[in-house]
């Protein structure tokens, strides 16, 4: 069988790397199958090591040899991404006029995300050989590539290879103080190293393997002793506040008709269950009305001040105009029991095609428009300024900003919470709001802060500071859930990524090191 693939250019360039790509798939939310990765990286590692000894006999006198480097990489990216990210297509069945572009966006974002993976591993093909030097420049480029990908043009840093331990909430400690991406790295290594067990005559990688196992023990020791002495230091805790996180399970058609948006309030009221002398911060989802404005909540009015006191603040997202009404923004507010404004946040991060068009002047010319509800782009916000209530110092994330690190890296000092609000519905009974959710796992441990998010048609949650999931509403959950939350004054917390780069360039030392005593 294995000299059947080694033989056929068809499975060994194609195939099977398109394959392994989809079956890492299943290492993410909702399965947890983390263990593939040891299978699917090392094998590409061992593919990529198998052509280039082959290349050198068969392939090298030809002017493309590089090319077969280019397709292993890009078939294993279009294979992880076409299964990965399917469900973005799911936000087009809305409406009618988009479903044209389901093909487009199921086959194309994909292939032009493999594109990293091809370049990637098109440079350093050349240089694999069945040698530890080689596992730490494979685990560099695949690590690179998820940062490059996270930051370019509008940047989609989606199931980077550390997210396949949002589970193992020990083990992905050590990430406080060294920041996602080294700590991304150190993952990819971990999983690319059992390729040593199928290295022959390799004197070291019996040592090696153990070495490996041996510092995944050590991060498990060090992540016990950060959770417990946490857990202790909470107990402590004696300012509380109460949140309840409502998650009102809204049909996203329904939600966007103006009829509905005195039900919906109606509804999302009832949920709350709002005790009139009891301080609490009730969080609602992004989007609770599609469609409408702030302009429009006001003529409920009266309905919020029947059933909130001046002990209530209500925070969710909307949809808001500048004061000359030329801007459009998508918001994030909190409003006190006469819906006055006393917060907002307008988003950062935009999504493209969802919440804005590039190049918007010649594609509306095709009749194209952003997903969301209403014709025009929304505009771009600035970066957030927290809001400070009573020791809280809360960062607002709105929908997937919750994905990018750098938001809480550049985040104020004094952070203790991240609320991310969010409209999960967009991408129906899918894998993509179980994967959305634990990017937010992973924002609480950088960050060492407390999240609180709500989202509708995804999954509403209580992540307490050290990622440990505290309370949750599963994506099909209509309800509310209430949680007493400490203020942590404990401010240490990753801020850029440095120890990435230092790691990054320490692995590419290593590899150039080993690599001329090898020669």
């Amino acid at each position: 069988m294995i000299e059947r693939i080694q033989n056929s250019k068809i499975l060994l360039l194609y195939i099977l790397p398109f394959v392994l790509g989809a079956v890492s798939v299943l290492s993410f939310e909702p399965f947890n199958l983390f263990f593939v990765n040891f299978t699917t990286i090392a094998t590409l590692f061992l593919i990529l090591s198998f052509v280039n000894k082959k290349s050198r006999s068969t392939y090298r006198r030809r002017k493309n040899y590089l090319s077969n480097f280019f397709k292993i990489g890009y078939f294993f990216g279009l294979g992880f991404f076409l299964f990965g990210i399917y469900w973005i297509t799911h936000s087009l069945t809305f409406d009618p006029s988009l479903t044209i572009l389901i093909p487009l966006a199921l086959i194309g974002i994909p292939a032009f995300l493999a594109l990293f993976y091809g370049f990637g591993i098109m440079i350093i093909g050349p240089f694999l050989t069945n040698n530890f030097s080689s596992i730490l420049i494979f685990s560099s480029i695949l690590s690179l590539i998820d940062f490059i990908k996270g930051k370019i043009l509008t940047g989609f840093p989606w199931n980077s290879w550390a997210y396949s331990l949002s589970w193992f909430t020990e083990f992905i400690q050590i990430t406080n103080f060294i920041g996602f991406y080294a700590f991304n790295l150190i993952v990819i290594t971990f999983y690319c190293a059992s390729a040593l067990i199928f290295f022959k005559s390799y004197k070291y990688k019996n040592i090696l393997v153990i070495l490996n196992f041996l510092i995944i023990f050590c991060f498990y020791i060090l992540g016990s002793y950060i959770i417990n002495k946490n857990d202790n230091y909470i107990k402590e805790q004696k300012n509380l506040i109460t949140f309840k996180v409502v998650s009102p399970n809204f049909d996203i058609q329904m939600n966007s008709v103006q009829k509905n948006v005195e039900n919906n309030l109606k509804k999302i009221i009832r949920y709350s269950e709002p005790v009139s002398d009891k301080e609490t911060f009730f969080i609602w989802p992004e989007s609770i009305t599609s469609g409408a404005y702030y302009s429009d909540l006001l003529k409920y009015k009266n309905i919020i001040k029947e059933n909130f006191s001046d002990k209530h603040f209500i925070i969710l997202g909307t949809n808001t105009k500048s004061e000359d009404k030329r801007f459009f923004y998508n918001s994030f507010i909190v409003i006190n029991n006469n819906l006055k404004i006393i917060y907002k946040y307008n988003k950062y991060k935009l999504v493209p095609f969802g919440e804005f068009l590039p190049f918007e002047n010649l594609l509306q010319s095709f009749g194209l428009k952003k997903i969301t509800h209403g014709y025009g782009s929304f505009n771009k916000g600035t970066p957030a300024k927290n809001f400070e209530y009573s020791g809280m110092s809360i960062l607002p994330l709105i929908c997937y900003e919750i994905i990018f690190p750098e938001l809480t890296q550049r985040s104020s000092a004094s952070t203790n919470f991240i609320i991310n609000i969010s409209e999960d519905g967009w991408f129906g009974k899918t894998i993509g709001p179980y994967q959305h959710f634990s990017k937010s796992i992973f924002r609480s441990v950088e960050n060492n802060s407390y999240i609180i998010r709500s989202a509708n048609q995804g999954v509403s949650a209580f992540i307490n500071n050290k990622g440990k999931v505290l309370k949750r509403l599963e994506p099909n959950e209509a309800g509310m859930i209430e949680l007493e939350v400490p203020v942590l004054s404990q401010n240490f917390k990753n801020k850029n990524d440095l120890i990435f780069l230092i790691l990054l360039f320490t692995y590419t030392i290593t590899f150039l090191i080993l690599k001329k005593n090898e020669r």
